[in-house]
């Protein structure tokens, strides 16, 4: 029932943005999706590819990911003709088809679920003319960007659903009184007053996460400036690699102009997510008295159960290879949070 409303709400989604009038997911047993996330193979031929159209799938395809102290592009381009697409290319997790002709009427993005894969998303750009394509893209580009990007999130979301790691889960609902499925790989770090440490470590990376919670006094405690505060209170207490280093928040950054230090704020949103409002700030830490850093995303609620503010904060350390994985997996974790209602 929950797979089935995924789907209905995305093409309800599509439905509206995109003026679609037909979705098709093929029944029947499905093989694993290829290809590795936010990777999409763009089935394009070479006219167009190389035209204006082509131009402008690659510049909104690899519109740079926010809040990373890198510049990495939101989705990896694999490009091939409609020739090719064929052997196991039809079964790439996420497709986009481009189909420029005169006998199509209208401009459109068409999109189909699990077709010869799972999970998979295909979608099919069709236009009459590359430069009706080129406007059309204007106008909705970005929704397709939240269509896959969706598609990416309900993967991750599936996935911790059925191997959810119970022993954190229980800590964390004995803990915050909260219900949160953590994928297995995680490992419990450490936790102490109102604050729990959690990570996932890999040979030359670190993607974890903590939580905290604290009362709620008033708008105040909502401020971009409050919020940082109460991070750093608690990112002290995750240890650096030397003895007296801790986490900490950026907040100035060196000015090339005059080799001096600028304020740097995280950027805030204010979004709902299931219904429940959140507080979104996206920036930097790096490590007090040692030479570590990367970017991290912070979600803040208030329980109105218990009045306290609930803050589920994501960092990702690595300083060889890409950070948009990793840290787009952690961005996920806060659809799968949820406040259970209090037991009388």
């Amino acid at each position: 029932m929950r797979k089935l409303s995924k789907v209905l709400v995305v093409t309800l989604i599509l439905l509206a943005l995109f003026g679609c009038k037909s979705f098709q997911t093929l029944s029947g047993t499905k093989k694993s999706a290829q290809g590795s996330p936010y990777e999409v193979l763009v089935v394009c031929d070479g006219r167009e590819w190389e035209g204006t159209v082509g131009e402008a799938l690659r510049s909104l395809l690899n519109t740079p990911v926010e809040g990373i102290n890198q510049v990495e592009p939101m989705f990896n381009i694999v490009r091939i003709t409609a020739g090719d697409f064929k052997g196991l290319l039809p079964s790439y997790r996420n497709i986009l088809k481009v189909l420029c002709s005169p006998s199509v009427t209208e401009c459109g993005i068409f999109a189909s679920y699990d077709v010869v894969a799972a999970p998979q998303i295909v979608l099919t750009f069709q236009g009459p003319t590359q430069g009706a394509m080129v406007e059309y893209l204007k106008s909705h580009g970005e929704k397709l960007l939240q269509v896959l990007e969706a598609a990416e999130r309900d993967r991750t979301i599936e996935f911790a659903a059925k191997h959810t790691d119970k022993g954190i889960e229980e800590l964390l609902r004995k803990k915050f009184n909260i219900e949160m499925a953590v994928p297995q790989g995680y490992t419990f770090r450490a936790q102490s007053d109102n604050f729990m440490w959690i990570s996932h470590e890999y040979p030359v990376a670190s993607q974890g996460f903590f939580i905290y919670s604290r009362p709620y006094k008033g708008k105040q405690d909502l401020t971009t400036k409050a919020l940082v505060k109460a991070r750093n209170n608690f990112a002290k207490r995750i240890p650096g690699p030397s003895e007296g280093s801790f986490m900490t928040t950026v907040e100035q950054v060196p000015n090339i102009e005059d080799n001096g230090y600028v304020t740097f704020e995280p950027q805030r949103n204010e979004i709902e997510i299931n219904g429940r409002k959140w507080i979104e700030l996206r920036g930097l830490w790096d490590v007090e008295n040692d030479f570590m850093g990367g970017p991290f995303v912070s979600y803040t609620t208030l329980d109105e159960r218990t009045n306290r503010l609930v803050t589920l904060d994501c960092y990702v350390y690595s300083p060889k290879y890409g950070k948009r994985n990793f840290l787009r997996a952690l961005e996920h974790l806060v659809y799968v949070v949820s406040f259970p209602a209090e037991s009388k």
